[in-house]
């Protein structure tokens, strides 16, 4: 999965926060309170999204109304997966990772490996 635009990651951002559908207008006023934007670039790249699979719609009315088709912690996951997948030394791309990684991130990481493990011994 290729990682999102400035602007896709500004939509998906406002539509996995919110957790219900929106139209491109929703997002448009939304976005409008800190940058100015056309109502016309929402769209289309709402549409991207939707052509990309990263959006479903819906048609209410006259307009679509769009929704994540995956979680942000899926998006996530799908973009360090392909990380790994295509690195020689996967061993050496998570140590470089982890060293990066705040006391509370290694915390988070070292719970969801426990997750991990009672959910495959079960």
């Amino acid at each position: 999965m290729r990682p999102l635009g400035e602007l896709e990651a500004e939509i998906m951002n406002r539509l996995w926060t919110w957790g219900r559908p929106a139209t491109a207008r929703d997002v448009l006023v939304d976005l409008g309170r800190t940058r100015p934007v056309a109502y016309s670039t929402v769209k289309t790249v709402a549409d991207i999204l939707y052509r990309k699979g990263m959006l479903r719609r819906e048609k209410q009315g006259r307009a679509w109304l769009y929704e994540p088709t995956c979680t942000r912690q899926q998006y996530t996951a799908s973009l360090m997966q392909d990380a790994l997948g295509d690195n020689p030394d996967p061993v050496g791309t998570l140590l470089s990772f982890v060293d990066r990684m705040s006391s509370d991130e290694v915390e988070a990481l070292r719970s969801a490996l426990r997750a991990a493990k009672q959910r495959n011994q079960a």
